[in-house]
């Protein structure tokens, strides 16, 4: 049986194929890909084929001529791209997890996609099982209150999955509803809900992010600044999991062996 040709429209869809092993089917990605196992470095290359272009704007006459069985595609604002490839009369796959659930579950969807069912079905089942290792571990701790930034200027509150993600890590997050979108938010209402921590993960910038930025703005919270790499907690992949696990040595570092500990780049 011939192996899919895919072509991957979004970061997230492509760290998620990698994690299935099926890297190999990757014929055409964007340049905001990374190689498999790179959370953050020099895009493209690494085992990956050279981009199509950026994830809102590929060449779809570039993406045509690769001939894909499928064409993955991710997120709201993919979905004029998706529906102008469908257009083309390419064979689309777009997934849009809104919460912590739904990225799960596209781990399984994704294999469905690139015909590595049982894969997916194992990803999906592994990635439950460290979230119901990290929920075994912080259970009963006091939760901290966790404000996380996505975008600093304006300052946006992270939506989408993350607040699920900080809960799952153990912490309380009274700013965005699970499943809504990231939104602009006033330094007076971040400084009003007394956050514990403060979580920077600025979507496009890794971890490249100076604390400083943060912890020198003229506002009324006095809370620890950990940086995280953006795509730990912006992207709906298996990623998201290595966030939480992250987030909740951060929340309770005593709930986890100090050999897991590693807090590189907190402030």
């Amino acid at each position: 049986m011939t192996s899919p040709r895919v072509v991957s429209l979004a970061p997230s869809a492509t760290a998620t194929v990698s994690a299935l092993g099926a890297a190999d089917l990757l014929v055409g990605v964007t340049a905001h890909c990374d190689p498999p196992g790179d959370s953050g470095g020099a895009h493209g290359g690494g085992g990956l084929p050279e981009p199509v272009g950026g994830w809102l704007n590929p060449d779809l006459d570039r993406v045509a001529a690769l001939d894909p069985d499928a064409v993955l595609t991710s997120d709201e604002l993919q979905a004029d791209l998706a529906a102008a490839c469908r257009d083309r009369g390419l064979p689309v796959c777009h997934r849009e997890p809104a919460d912590l659930d739904a990225v799960v579950e596209t781990f399984a969807a994704r294999g469905d996609d690139v015909g590595r069912s049982v894969a997916g079905e194992r990803l999906a089942s592994a990635a439950r099982d460290r979230l119901d290792r990290v929920a075994a571990a912080v259970a009963g701790r006091p939760r901290p209150t966790v404000y996380c930034e996505e975008w600093s200027d304006p300052p946006m509150a992270a939506g989408n999955w993350v607040p699920d993600a900080v809960r799952a890590a153990g912490g309380r997050y009274p700013f965005v509803d699970a499943g809504e979108r990231s939104r602009e938010i006033g330094l007076d209402a971040v400084a009003a809900a007394d956050p514990d921590h403060v979580i920077v993960h600025v979507c496009g910038h890794g971890d490249r992010i100076d604390p400083a930025t943060v912890d020198d703005r003229d506002w009324a919270v006095d809370a620890p600044t950990h940086v995280i790499d953006d795509s730990l907690l912006n992207q709906p992949s298996p990623a998201l999991i290595d966030g939480i696990e992250r987030l909740a040595r951060v929340f309770h570092p005593a709930a986890f062996p100090s050999s897991d500990r590693g807090e590189e780049g907190d402030a």
